[in-house]
Order: C-alpha cells, then structure tokens, then sequence
C-alpha cells in the first residue's frame, strides 16, 4: 500500500469528527488531566470519551473534574463493576459511534504512552485514503524515533506478534499497542456486537472478527489495515501488565482461534448496557 506520512502541520477536514474511548481502571495517581485539557484545546475536531472501569481509587472523580472544563468535548462512562479493558473500550466504542458526526473511533491507553498528538495524524491518513479503515500505531525502534520499551517487554512481545501473524495469516508487527483507530462501519459495529474472549488481547479479536467477516477478500489486511510506525512511545510506570500476563495471552490466543462465537446484535441507538452509567452534562 502505498501511503505518504502526513505533515504534522496539516489537519483533517473541518466537518470529520473522531471520538476516541480512553479506558481508565484505577488511574487517579497516573492521569495527567492538563496534557488532555491542552489537547483539546489545540484540536478542535476530536472528542474523548473515558471509560471508569469500576475504579476503586478517585479515577471517576477527576474524571468527571475533567468534563466539567470540556462539557463539549469529554465523555465520561462509568462501568460497574470492574469489567476488564476489553470491555471498557468495546461499550466505549459503541457508544462513540453514536455520538454525531463521529466517522472515526478508536481506544488510547489512559498513560499517554503514545502522545495525543499521533491522534490528529492518524486521523488525517484515515480520511485522505478511504480504502484504509484501521490504523494501528506500531512501536519500531527506528532512526529519529523515540521508542522507549524494557527490553524484556519488546521480545516477549515480538514472540507473540509473530504467533499471532501466523495464526491470523496476516504479517501484523504489533498487535498490542493501545493506540489504534477506526473506520466507523457497519462491519465495525458486527465486530464490536458480542463481548470478548479475553480481557486483555482484545486487539487481536478484533482483527480476527473483521478477517472472519472479510474472509472471502484474501486481500482484505493489505488494504484495509495500516499500521503506523510511532514517532514517541515509552514504557509508563504502573502498568497492570505484567510479564506473566503474556503466558495468559497465549492460552487466551488458542480460546481465541477455537471459539469463533456468533456476535450477537449490537444494542438499538441510545441504549445503554446494564452496569454502564453514561455521565451527561446536564447530570
């Protein structure tokens, strides 16, 4: 595929809006609120919607600070109880779908791992190349970028990306970075209708569900799919990955590739899951 780096300087067209789902469990201690807030007001066509995983810390509570500044822009969800990742970002992302004007959606993990300025980037390469309808950032040590990842964390996770290529028959380098955007389709609402096997590999899901749903286009990843080398990313203090979590991966990756469930339909327009509180800002 041939697709040209966007110049940071310019930006998506003004009528495009992208609403992007940031899933937060227990993150009071790590959340930095002013490099959201600066975000926001430097981008005028994004909106973030933050998903509280049933966070037994003061996590709902900044974050319902942080939408009182931008009652506009910022989304707050509060999941009860604790679900897991996967299912924050999944009712994250319906719910953003349903927001107006939303084209593109997607999950960034609530660290900033990965800059928010990437957000207007991928959204920029999404809308100029309509055959493309992911983006993946992807964490490659290259020349001029400034990837930071604990040595043991990189292998482990090249040892599962390449596990997960061959069961997927898709040359994917990093399945599990937490900064990927979405085409909103209706392809994108049957992969999102019915829960995930695993709390943690969702990403790799997601990607199997929309090659199961594509499976008569063997050519359905190299066009549709893109995945992004990131300029920045570094390994944030407090993760609630650990190292043994990636032998826990593997045996969610073979449930993964035996299950294969039927997804049930997504809820109509407007509704709201049991266990989900959406915080609106009349509340």
């Amino acid at each position: 595929m041939d697709l040209q780096p966007c110049p940071r300087t310019e930006s998506a067209p003004s009528s495009a809006r992208c609403a992007v789902v940031v899933p937060c469990y227990n993150e009071a201690a790590r959340l930095q609120p002013l490099l959201f807030s600066k975000f926001l007001a430097d981008d005028n066509q994004v909106d973030l919607l933050f998903v509280n995983d049933g966070s037994s810390d003061g996590t709902l509570a900044l974050l319902m600070e942080l939408r009182t500044r931008h009652p506009d822009r910022i989304h707050v969800l509060d999941q009860q109880p604790n679900a897991g990742k996967a299912e924050a970002v999944r009712v994250g992302m319906l719910h953003a779908m349903q927001l107006e004007g939303v084209v593109v959606t997607g999950f960034w993990d609530a660290d900033l791992a990965t800059p928010l300025n990437v957000i207007p980037q991928f959204l920029l390469m999404l809308l100029e190349n309509p055959s493309i309808e992911m983006i993946f950032g992807s964490r490659v040590r290259l020349l001029g970028h400034a990837i930071h990842r604990s040595p043991l964390r990189h292998y482990l996770g090249r040892c599962f990306a390449t596990v997960v290529s061959t069961m997927l028959q898709m040359p994917v380098y990093d399945t599990q970075c937490g900064a990927k955007l979405f085409r909103v389709t209706p392809t994108l609402s049957k992969v999102l209708a019915s829960s995930f096997e695993s709390r943690w590999i969702f990403d790799v899901e997601i990607l199997a569900r929309f090659a199961s749903l594509r499976r008569g286009d063997p050519q359905f990843a190299s066009k549709a799919i893109f995945e992004s080398p990131l300029p920045q990313w570094r390994d944030v203090a407090g993760s609630k990955l650990g190292p043994l979590d990636f032998f826990v991966a593997f045996r969610d990756l073979l449930r993964i590739q035996r299950t294969g469930r039927k997804a049930r339909h997504p809820l109509p327009l407007g509704e709201v899951e049991p266990g989900i509180r959406l915080h609106r800002p009349t509340e």
